[in-house]
């Protein structure tokens, strides 16, 4: 059996940062952390009940996560949270009264009215999208991908991006149907790794799947369908992509003609099926042990 050898953590820069103490629940410098549970306002959607455009923000919860975006792409404009969790940051960031990204320091309570509930992580980090990766972009120089159908489930998608962090996958795609990866939800479950694994959005579904078979991907659909390969004999060729789809439905049927190979786990006690984040996990566990990664 092969040892699953992790990724190195990415090298985190300490960030400079001002403190800035906050009273007034009210101030309207801590506009982009308010009413994070709601609909009609809420930060990090792109756009709003309505037609209207939102900030499309993205949300780092927590101080692991705040660390994570510190060492990704999406840079942190500003940080809102407690003196504890500024203090448990103080090997990630540096206070500086002349730096340009605040930390907004206030009492739970405070914190609290702003967010519009009480946060146990006790502290927020928020940065703007970046320009988004092409398809090519994720492909270059990767060996395995997920690749995402209709998968709308904010929480599945973390734990996504959470086992690929963890298994060794080098990207994600997605498809037609599937979530914003970078909603707050998402990015709270995938502890981060949304920010640090590279993803792409794909323009043009299923047609994207050309892309990827360009690139010299051999596609994998996962399916319960009885008739399929068992996944271990799936898992070795230089280049895999496995696509999983939403619950219930999982892959269409045109996804899974374009596809190379389609593949089953073995299931037992009438089972037919995992939830689609453990089933993608299985996949890339098989691939680690295959040893071709």
């Amino acid at each position: 059996m092969s040892e699953i050898v992790c990724p190195a953590a990415p090298e985190i820069r300490p960030l400079p940062v001002r403190v800035v103490d906050i009273d007034d629940p009210d101030d309207d410098r801590v506009d982009d952390f308010r009413d994070l549970n709601s609909v009609d306002r809420r930060p990090d959607l792109p756009a709003l009940p309505g037609g209207r455009r939102g900030k499309g923000l993205v949300i780092a919860e927590g101080v692991l996560v705040a660390q994570r975006m510190i060492a990704s792409r999406f840079t942190p404009h500003a940080f809102l949270g407690v003196d504890r969790r500024l203090t448990e940051l103080s090997a990630d960031v540096v206070i500086d009264d002349t730096a340009t990204v605040p930390f907004f320091r206030a009492s739970a309570e405070v914190m609290a009215e702003i967010v519009g509930f009480h946060l146990n992580r006790g502290v927020l980090g928020v940065a703007r999208r970046p320009q988004v990766l092409t398809v090519d972009e994720v492909l270059d120089g990767a060996r395995t991908v997920a690749i995402l159908e209709g998968v709308n489930d904010h929480e599945n998608i973390g734990s996504i991006f959470r086992n690929a962090a963890g298994l060794g996958v080098d990207g994600v795609l997605f498809g037609a149907g599937s979530a914003d990866p970078l909603y707050r939800r998402s990015v709270r479950v995938s502890m981060g790794h949304a920010l640090l694994v590279p993803f792409a959005i794909g323009p043009d579904w299923p047609r994207d799947l050309d892309r990827v078979h360009e690139h010299g991907f051999t596609t994998v659909s996962l399916t319960p369908d009885p008739s399929a390969v068992t996944l271990a004999q799936a898992v070795d060729a230089e280049k895999i992509a496995f696509l999983v789809g939403a619950e219930g439905p999982g892959l269409t049927a045109a996804t899974m003609r374009a596809t190379h190979v389609r593949a089953r786990i073995p299931m037992s006690r009438g089972t037919d099926s995992l939830n689609v984040a453990t089933a993608a996990a299985v996949a890339f566990y098989e691939r680690v042990r295959s040893g071709t990664m």
